[in-house]
């Protein structure tokens, strides 16, 4: 397994849900693999609208049911992070659009579907922002948790 150390930022569109969800348990997969030194995980929406708020409830609560710590504030991406970070996923296709459209020129991050390390193959991360309950934030979860693996997997 590769223990370098390295600079990842997912994307969602709010960042309230699945991308503080997916940088809380990518945290939790290295920390229970002993990889946590040298890796700088974030999380950041495309839009503003929940800028300083924490993430929603029920992310909070399934987080909470796994023993995953989730500290986490909404911000937006900035065009620094594409300087910055190494790798930006993005949760879904719009996301990817967006990201394409957001990058600078000079950009050093590769972009990505967090969902194309999935070994199930489902490529969109559910977002369950509009959902009555907690469900769609139990699938996004395991999502994520089978991207974080696959991701690092893919490192060797």
């Amino acid at each position: 397994m590769a223990t370098e150390g390295k600079k990842v930022l997912f994307i969602c569109l709010g960042n309230i849900c699945r991308s503080p969800i997916a940088e809380a348990v990518f945290n939790h997969v290295l920390k229970q693999k002993g990889l946590e030194s040298g890796w700088h995980v974030d999380s950041a929406g495309i839009g503003s609208w929940h800028a300083g708020k924490s993430p929603d409830i029920r992310a909070i609560n399934v987080m909470e049911q796994h023993n995953i710590p989730m500290n986490h504030r909404a911000r937006q991406i900035t065009k620094k992070d594409f300087q910055y970070f190494d790798i930006i996923f993005g949760m879904d296709h719009e996301n990817m659009s967006d990201l394409k459209r957001m990058k600078p020129n000079d950009c050093n991050a590769s972009c990505e579907l967090f969902g194309s390390y999935d070994e199930k193959k489902e490529v969109t991360i559910r977002d369950p922002y509009y959902d009555d309950g907690d469900e769609g934030f139990h699938k996004c979860y395991e999502q994520c948790l089978r991207c974080a693996e696959g991701y690092l997997k893919s490192l060797g």
